[in-house]
């Protein structure tokens, strides 16, 4: 853990409210940095938690530069004892969470035929699962302070991609599963929002950064498939590829909105694509765009 001064009366909305309190998980990069620095900015007492606290160096510089103050702290969504030392921790230095952002998570290449089902577990494991950890040992928190469960899914969790299978199938499991608790959580006091981002470039690079020809020259006979999906992937969502910063901006609304959305697209782009999945009944138009990908 961090050292932390006591929060000072200029983080606060008005003399005598409390300072709210945020945990946001996956913070070394991307979305996590982003959304952590602009809710330090927006007078949150922000908790920034990450798998490796070795891997913070991004972030501090970050805080620095911004000129805000961050609790870093070690969080392991994939570790319930992990979890559970982080929140319970936030409540005895603070006394109260106000918000979750779920953001930890991992990309995945790779299709069926070519991987084990171990390995479609591991990336459950990681994008779905540890969503799971984290939300149900805060919600009695949130309960306590009407406060607000916020995960980052992705466009990924809408529409089925090829060759991200595993990824897209967690992505779905997040989705489903906070749009059946939403109405639950909200019987309870606790907003709950899902933030759906299209392609981000630090994540995007991050995740494929693998040896695409070796993959390729491994597939066999998925091996053309692959190969156009990586040039299609590569020349269109890369190339257009919306910044952390845009993306976190998303988060914050769903964070400080007085009635958030459930469903939060991160631009105009994320919003057309998966408004292809919402208004195709019969699957047509998506199966047809994503099947343009790999021929």
């Amino acid at each position: 853990m961090s050292t932390l001064p006591t929060p000072s009366a200029s983080l606060t909305t008005a003399p005598d409210a409390p300072v709210r309190t945020v945990l946001i998980t996956g913070t070394s990069s991307g979305i996590g940095l982003a959304a952590a620095i602009a809710a330090a900015r927006a007078g949150w007492r922000t908790v920034a938690t990450l798998r490796d606290t070795g891997r913070a160096d991004a972030l501090r510089k970050a805080a620095a530069e911004a000129g805000v103050v961050l609790d870093i702290r070690q969080l392991d969504v994939v570790d319930e004892e992990s979890v559970a030392a982080a929140v319970n921790g936030v409540i005895a230095d603070y006394g109260r969470l106000d918000a979750v952002v779920n953001n930890a998570g991992a990309g995945h290449v790779g299709t069926l035929e070519l991987e084990s089902v171990a390995d479609v577990r591991e990336v459950m494991e990681v994008n779905f699962f540890g969503v799971l950890n984290v939300s149900k040992a805060a919600l009695p928190h949130l309960r306590a302070t009407g406060g607000r469960l916020i995960t980052v899914t992705s466009v990924g969790g809408v529409i089925g991609q090829p060759f991200n299978e595993a990824y897209c199938a967690a992505k779905f499991a997040v989705e489903g599963y906070m749009e059946s608790l939403a109405p639950v959580a909200g019987a309870v006091g606790v907003d709950v929002s899902v933030i759906e981002p299209g392609a981000v470039a630090t994540e995007f690079v991050n995740n494929i950064g693998l040896d695409i020809e070796a993959r390729i020259a491994a597939a066999g006979p998925y091996a053309d498939a692959l190969r156009h999906y990586v040039e299609r992937t590569v020349g269109q969502f890369l190339d257009g590829a919306q910044t952390p910063a845009g993306a976190a901006e998303a988060v914050m609304e769903a964070l400080t909105a007085d009635r958030p959305a459930f469903r939060v697209q991160t631009s105009q782009w994320a919003r057309e694509f998966t408004g292809t999945k919402l208004a195709d009944q019969d699957g047509s138009a998506v199966v047809g765009m994503t099947g343009t990908w790999v021929a």
